[in-house]
């Protein structure tokens, strides 16, 4: 230990020698004014390194004495000592507070500040509407609603049109009514519909071959009523069951006692296991149809069914039973199959599929398709067979698209043809035939003031019996759009475009009741129908509309001897409260 002690002590006494020696201030130095002697010593001569003539050559030793100064050093004479502790006791002084806690119970419940209550919006659900136009248009709409609560709705609807043609009652009316009602319970939604639907007509069909033949034309009328009724399973999280049931009814008649009743009720159930979907949709439809015949068309359906979703695909596979019952019984079972297959995800996804099914048949929904028929033979039409395919996607929220091919074998296709009775009748005809199509569409909509829809329709007929696929057009294209310019004025527009199709018919000039010798194929042209309308608000609930169909006036005809309406314009108020 002592040694260590020496050790510190001498570089101690280094370190300071060594500062102090730093610290010495050093003497200044004066130039020398000592002469010193020069000696020129003469060079050896030497031939090779004789300096030339004129050259001076000294040697000079410049020397002067150096005198070192050491700074004085003095030892210090204390170490310290290790082994001494010495313990610090602070002196501490504490003040307590003697101070009783207070508990005041009697404080006030804090209440809660109410949020200003916002203004009511101003309610317009409801509306009327009137207008008239050429043609001895007249046209009334009402619609009433119960109020804003979401959960509750009940209200009604009306509607009428009529119009009148150059034509020899070439006169149209329709009218409609409903009242309906939606009820959100916490577990399921019940919705229920009354309505009527009136269409009256007259059978004008005009013939330029025959002018007179068609000098009083009979009056034609469909009614219709019908009730509807669905409840549905709400979206419970929680829950992998799902279902729904509805049941509709209607009954339909003619100004000449054709009848028709119905009554169906369908339902489906589906249950969610991993990533499967099982289920099961069904119904049950009973029909009776007096006409020319007393029919009973009735079908029950049952279509089991398995799907699968993967990460990037879709697959379903499932039966489709159908059972035909009633005046003639069919039992039919079809395979079906479809999947789907994202070729760019969340943009664009293929799809494709096999199906078959039992296309029903009935008074009603030919009526109403074409109001010149007479008393005709119902059959169901069989899709034996549906391969499609095709791809759909979207560009985000304002843009879609759909298009698909298919090729389809049915049996009993409906037409629609002439009667060998007149030809301001029409009866219907039945055949088998496969069918190749196209279908595409667009939806765009480029922000809340402007939407565009395009669809595109094309079909090829290959009929066994019948020659052609009478008024069906190998091609149809259907496009509108909605444009809001602000919030008081609207403008939109629809076209419709329908090629050419064959019409089966007579030679009547020959007799009435024609024969199938004087029968003849009559080709109807194809047709571009455009339309347009615009609103205004005029204040805050009174508005104006203006409606043309019909704007470029083109003389066409979707049946054959039943020339449409020309350039025709309605216009009106529209009050909403």
């Amino acid at each position: 230990m002592k040694f260590r002690y020496l050790s510190y002590t001498f570089f101690g006494l280094i370190l300071t020698v060594t500062a102090n020696a730093q610290t010495q201030p050093t003497p200044e130095k004066k130039p020398s004014t000592e002469k010193k002697p020069t000696t020129t010593t003469p060079p050896e001569k030497n031939p090779g390194t004789e300096p030339a003539k004129g050259t001076l050559t000294e040697e000079i030793d410049v020397v002067r004495p150096y005198k070192p100064v050491l700074a004085d050093a003095a030892k210090i004479r204390r170490s310290p000592d290790l082994n001494t502790y010495k313990v610090f006791k602070p002196n501490l002084s504490y003040l307590v507070l003697d101070k009783r806690l207070e508990l005041n119970s009697d404080i006030t419940q804090l209440q809660a500040q109410p949020l200003q209550q916002a203004a009511p919006l101003p309610f317009e659900n409801n509306y009327v509407k009137a207008g008239i136009g050429n043609f001895s248009s007249t046209l009334g709409e009402i619609y009433i609603n119960n109020g804003p609560d979401e959960a509750l709705q009940l209200g009604f609807f009306a509607k009428h049109l009529a119009q009148s043609g150059s034509l020899n009652k070439q006169n149209f009316s329709r009218q409609q009514a409903a009242v309906f009602g939606k009820s959100i319970q916490d577990k399921v939604t019940i919705n229920g519909e009354l309505n009527f639907d009136r269409l009256g007509s007259y059978f004008y069909g005009f013939n330029p071959e025959m002018v007179d033949q068609n000098p009083d034309p009979r009056k034609q009328r469909f009614n219709t009523i019908g009730l509807k009724g669905e409840l549905l399973k709400n979206y419970d999280p929680e829950s992998n069951l799902d279902y729904a049931v509805k049941a509709d009814a209607y009954a339909f008649g003619s100004r000449y006692d054709s009848k028709e009743t119905s009554f169906a009720l369908s339902g489906f159930f589906n249950s969610v296991w991993k990533q499967f979907n099982v289920g099961l949709n069904s119904s049950l439809d009973f029909t009776s149809t007096k006409d020319s015949l007393d029919i009973g068309n009735h079908i029950f359906r049952a279509n089991p069914y398995i799907k699968f979703q993967g990460k990037n695909y879709k697959l379903s596979l499932g039966l489709n039973f159908v059972q035909e019952f009633g005046t003639e019984g069919n039992t039919n079972l079809f395979p079906i199959a479809t999947a789907e297959l994202p070729i760019v995800p969340q943009y664009a996804t293929i799809f494709g599929g096999y199906t078959g099914d039992v296309l029903k048949s009935s008074l009603r929904s030919f009526a109403f398709e074409n109001p010149y028929i007479t008393k005709s033979i119902i059959d169901n039409a069989v899709e034996k067979s549906n391969l499609y395919g095709g791809v759909k996607g979207n560009a985000g929220a304002g843009f879609s698209f759909k298009g698909m091919i298919f090729f389809k074998t049915i049996e009993n296709m409906p037409l629609y043809v002439n009667s060998r009775y007149g030809f301001e009748r029409y009866e219907i005809a039945y055949d088998k035939a496969k069918v190749v199509g196209l279908e595409g569409e667009v939806n765009v909509k480029a922000s809340e003031t402007l939407t565009w829809t395009g669809k595109i329709e094309a079909n090829k007929y290959n009929m066994t019996n019948q020659a052609k696929a009478w008024l069906k057009p190998g091609l149809r294209l259907y496009s509108n759009f909605r444009l809001s310019l602000n919030k008081k004025f609207t403008i939109d527009g629809e076209a419709v475009y329908t090629g050419d199709r064959d019409a089966f018919t007579y030679d009547y000039s020959k007799g009435i009741p024609a024969t199938i010798e004087n029968s003849r194929v009559v080709a109807v042209k194809s047709y571009l129908d455009l339309s347009g309308g615009a609103e205004y608000l005029v204040k805050n609930k009174l508005g104006v509309f203006l409606r043309v169909n019909n704007l470029f006036g083109n003389k066409y005809q979707q049946y054959l001897y039943y020339p449409k309406l020309g350039f025709n314009v309605i216009g009106g108020l529209n009050y909403s409260f």
